[in-house]
Parts: structure tokens; sequence; C-alpha cells
């Protein structure tokens, strides 16, 4: 274990993969700034503003969604952003950090928070975003999460939002909407959601 601190301070090569019991023994400063990808860290890409911005705003949107629900069916829901999802532990541990999610409450200390309490992860793309687009989109039907939002950004914000449902029958998402500025402003599923374009394409 000492040997993972080391690698950690040093940044020198990763001396044995990342367990879930590795994980949260690892600082805190450190967990934010990777991903665990088969048991290896992968360090996060660097955001834009405008990325951090349009993530929040959605995380915001997310959470007055989750406060609403919870008050009205009794379930307790809550929302973030930027916060460790555990996909699977075996046969080597993956976390990933979606932009935001809605998920059912669990306790502060639970961290990285367990996929099978994720309702819907929210990855905000610029360019290709292959990992978003391809490999996150696998590894989220594959962890058995709801619903994926693909995010795509322009130089002025929120251009379109591709809502993706698990089909259970295939194993993987198909998509169930298309939103672009004007299209529409309330989301369904998983529960209603109101979006505001205002915030999302200034």
């Amino acid at each position: 274990m000492s040997e993972i601190f080391d690698w950690v301070s040093k940044t020198e090569l990763q001396p044995e993969p990342i367990t879930l019991d590795i994980w949260k023994r690892l600082p805190e400063e450190f967990c934010r700034q990777v991903e665990v990808i088969n048991g290896q860290a992968v360090r996060c890409e660097s955001p834009t503003r405008l990325h951090q911005k349009m993530s929040r705003h959605l995380a915001n949107m997310l959470e007055r969604a989750a406060r609403r629900h919870s008050a009205q069916a009794h379930e307790c829901l809550d929302a973030d952003m930027d916060f460790d999802v555990l996909l699977w532990e075996l046969p080597a541990t993956q976390i990933r950090r979606p932009d935001a999610a809605l998920f059912r409450c669990a306790p502060e200390d639970e961290k990285p928070l367990p996929a099978h309490l994720v309702l819907l992860v929210v990855e905000v793309v610029s360019g290709l975003g292959k990992v978003d687009t391809v490999e996150k989109r696998a590894e989220y039907a594959a962890a058995g999460i709801p619903w994926y939002w693909i995010v795509r950004l322009d130089d002025r914000g929120v251009s379109n939002i591709e809502l993706l449902a698990l089909d259970y029958g295939i194993g993987g998402y198909r998509l169930a909407s298309l939103l672009e500025p004007g299209s529409g402003a309330l989301v369904e599923w998983p529960i209603r959601i109101s979006l505001d374009w205002d915030e999302l394409r200034p």
C-alpha cells in the first residue's frame, strides 16, 4: 500500500492495479483528477470554462428536479456534478466522473457512489468526444444506468442533447429523443426535468 502512496506523491509508474479498497484510501485531491479504467489511473482532461459552466447549469437543473420529485413522490433523489461513480469492481475496478448525474440519495461518505443508485448520467462533449460517445456510452450501459445524456457544445453553449435510454434487451442505449434550442424544455424521464435554454445557450 505504501508503494501506491509513493507513486501518487512522486507521479511514478503505477505499481499495481487500483482496487476499490486502495481507491478509498487514496488522497481525495488525487482522486478528483483521475478516473480508474481497468484498475489504472487515467488523468482527466482539464475542461474549458464553457464546459464547466454548462455542466454546472445542467447539474443545477437536475438538482431542482430532484427536489421537486422528492417532495411529491416521497422518494429521495439528489444530483451533483463531477463526482466518482463506481461502475464495477471485477475483473478490474472501473470508476468514472460524469459531468453531472441524478441518483438515489446515499450517505455522504458512500464514495465512490455505486452505479446501481444512479438514474441518469450527463456528459458534456465538445468536438468529436470519442470517450464520451463510444467508451463511456458502452460502460454506463454495461453498469445498468438507465439514462445517459450526451450534451454537445458549440462556441455559444449547448447545441443539442441526445437523450439515450437503456435497452435491456440489447444491453445498450437507444436514442429516445434529440433536444435542440426551441425544440422543447421539458423532459419526462427518468423524472420530470425542466431545461432552461436561456442558461444553456445564453
